[in-house]
């Protein structure tokens, strides 16, 4: 840096390790790639929350089957589903903006440990450098990587995230699913098989998630045993965490585009909650409502279920005779009760699937991305 220094501006940059050594110099020039880094991650991340809030605006009304230990539980729709993972990262945003303000202070003039006797404006040097201040001690500023682990701690995070939609996604495109279908960018042919259609980058993404657990397991194991101040073990830091934000940032760029060209089947979603029983809870609501006690409620569907099952067919697709064989408190309206429509528009609390409290949710979603379109803006 100095031999560059002193090419672009001649002997001026010979001054530049006056009251300077290299641990310092390295320590800020690591927070300064850093920060910016930590930067594109979140602008990364901004693009994908865009990308899936597009999804959910489109799919209020699209009905699936929630699911809970992978067996069909209640009845979602694909916005609600989206909006989950939407919080997920919404927090990784929230997790890269606290990294950015602990880490945004300068450590220049903290010498090799000890600061310098030249008279530095440290404050002066922060804030031309644009940190928020200088660091407040010598040994520390030279010897932390707090802010490295933290960064790759968000970044394992983030890839977590992406590991288990993109888990989701693979059964998604499964045959025995048939949720969606992924643009043929995405996705490769099998080499001797015609017929299919690998999910390639979701796989790729969820087996790179490792690769980025490792970065922050090997900073983790190098700095656990080093005293103060500065040694050379530290140098382990900069591979590492390169590759992870390399790898990161690669991975939510070809995440938010195989999802904003997969195409989703209304159709077959739709058709797998009915399959499912999704809507058998509300089954057992029906009777509750007319004066069956839960516990009774519960065993009448019971035997509904099993009956269907035995018939091959859903709760929609019983008879009213059936169902009054099974229980005489069910009547005609017992069909618009468990439809899927009312199923999922009878939860209208804040942060369930109805239209309503989608719709609502996605208006605070779109004002969060109004508010929050950079960090660091200090």
């Amino acid at each position: 840096m100095e031999a560059n220094l002193i090419e672009r501006i001649g002997d001026t940059g010979k001054k530049l390790h006056t009251g300077r050594s290299r641990n310092d110099q390295v320590a800020l020039d690591m927070r300064l790639y850093t920060r910016q880094e930590v930067k594109e991650v979140d602008g990364l991340l901004r693009e994908l929350l865009e990308t899936l809030l597009g999804i959910m605006e489109k799919s209020t009304d699209m009905y699936m089957p929630g699911f809970t230990h992978l067996q069909k539980a209640q009845p979602v729709t694909l916005a609600h589903h989206v909006g989950a993972y939407f919080e997920m990262f919404k927090r990784d945003r929230q997790r890269l903006a606290d990294i950015y303000d602990r880490m945004n202070y300068c450590p220049l003039g903290a010498g090799a440990l000890a600061g310098t006797t030249y008279p530095l404006d440290r404050e002066y040097t922060a804030s031309l450098l644009g940190f928020y201040g200088p660091t407040l001690n010598s040994m520390d500023s030279v010897s932390d990587r707090d802010y490295l682990i933290e960064f790759l701690s968000a970044l394992s995070t983030i890839m977590m995230h992406l590991s288990r939609f993109c888990e989701e996604i693979i059964l998604w495109n499964s045959n025995e699913y048939g949720f969606v279908e992924i643009d043929d960018s995405y996705s490769t042919g099998s080499s001797i098989m015609p017929q299919k259609k690998n999910p390639d980058i979701a796989e790729l993404i969820r087996g790179k998630t490792g690769r980025v657990y490792g970065a922050l397991m090997s900073l983790l194991t190098t700095m656990k045993g080093l005293p103060l101040a500065y040694n050379k073990d530290m140098q382990e830091d900069m591979e590492l965490t390169f590759d992870a934000i390399d790898t990161v940032k690669g991975c939510i760029e070809l995440f938010r585009g195989m999802v904003s060209t997969m195409k989703f089947s209304r159709e077959t979603m739709e058709a797998s909650a009915k399959r499912g029983f999704t809507n058998a809870t509300d089954a057992a609501d029906y009777l509750v409502n007319h004066g069956v006690p839960f516990r009774d409620a519960h065993g009448i569907v019971g035997r509904l279920v099993l009956h269907c099952l035995e018939r091959g067919i859903s709760l929609d697709e019983m008879s009213l005779e059936e169902y009054q064989a099974i229980s005489p408190v069910f009547e005609e309206d017992i069909y618009d009760a468990i439809s899927l429509k009312t199923c999922v528009e009878k939860r209208v609390t804040l942060g369930a699937p109805g239209q309503k409290a989608m719709e609502q949710v996605i208006a605070l979603e779109r004002r969060y991305l109004d508010e929050n379109k950079t960090i660091g803006g200090k």
